[in-house]
């Protein structure tokens, strides 16, 4: 195939990129370097993507943040929250949180979801930022209502405990729902917390036990304590079960440096 259609260079997404990098991964990152330099804004996003995750060269984090604002500064609001990323924890560059705040912040000024999530966490934690926890609020919201599971599960959180606005239980449990439902490992244990609240034991359970497949080794080794001292047996069980995960994957892999938000 060539390298230039009719219309120019040949766009890329991300399901393009996986199909042609299954059947031959050096012809297609030639492909997708050459469409990057020739000015492809995706192209120049998913080449930050693989530098970044290590996708069939060495990990390079200085390389994949180089095409990742090349992208950015064109205007790709994926590419920005990645910028944004890469400051905040020191991909390729050192951690400048305040760079990190303004990158997210015009991530989020797009309307993107993990702009949004990951500018409403440092304004809530007041890093790179002054801490503003009502436009937190506000921005967990809106990622939330676009269908971001982790925003879902904050706007829970914000709704139990009476953050910035009038507490109800009843709308957190929703929101937990919908995060939990959506993917959400924090969200699924708070439901659950909640199911458990009702003596919905059997689905709490189930709802850990979900929990558990794609949760951090930090929140593993929290939730493993939380439950530890539970009356429930099943739930004992859970907590024994979430240490040992806990203490595996800390002896394996980190986050993948591509990754758009916190774990």
């Amino acid at each position: 195939m060539s390298d230039r259609g009719p219309a120019g260079p040949e766009r890329w997404d991300s399901w393009r990129l996986l199909s042609e990098w299954q059947k031959d991964p050096a012809a297609t990152l030639s492909r997708l370097r050459r469409a990057a330099q020739a000015g492809d804004v995706r192209a120049q996003f998913l080449l930050g993507q693989v530098h970044c995750e290590g996708r069939g060269v060495p990990i390079d984090a200085a390389e994949g943040l180089h095409w990742y604002r090349l992208a950015a500064h064109a205007g790709d609001a994926l590419a920005m929250n990645m910028v944004g990323r890469c400051h905040e924890l020191g991909w390729g560059t050192a951690v400048d949180e305040t760079l990190a705040a303004a990158w997210y912040r015009k991530a989020a000024s797009h309307g993107l979801d993990w702009g949004l999530y990951n500018y409403a966490n440092l304004l809530a934690t007041g890093r790179g930022v002054a801490p503003d926890r009502g436009e937190a609020w506000r921005l967990y919201r809106q990622a939330a209502e676009q269908g971001h599971a982790k925003s879902m599960n904050l706007v829970g959180r914000y709704l139990e405990e009476g953050w910035e606005v009038q507490r109800d239980p009843a709308a957190a449990f929703d929101w937990y729902r919908r995060s939990a439902e959506a993917g959400d490992f924090r969200g699924q244990a708070s439901y659950a917390h909640g199911l458990a609240r009702q003596g919905r034991l059997d689905e709490a359970g189930a709802w850990l036990e979900r929990a558990l497949e794609a949760a951090s080794p930090a929140f593993l080794e929290h939730l493993g304590r939380d439950l530890a001292e539970s009356p429930h047996a099943e739930f004992r069980a859970i907590a024994h079960e979430a240490r040992r995960r806990s203490r595996r994957l800390r002896k394996g892999c980190a986050a993948p440096a591509g990754s758009p938000g916190t774990p």
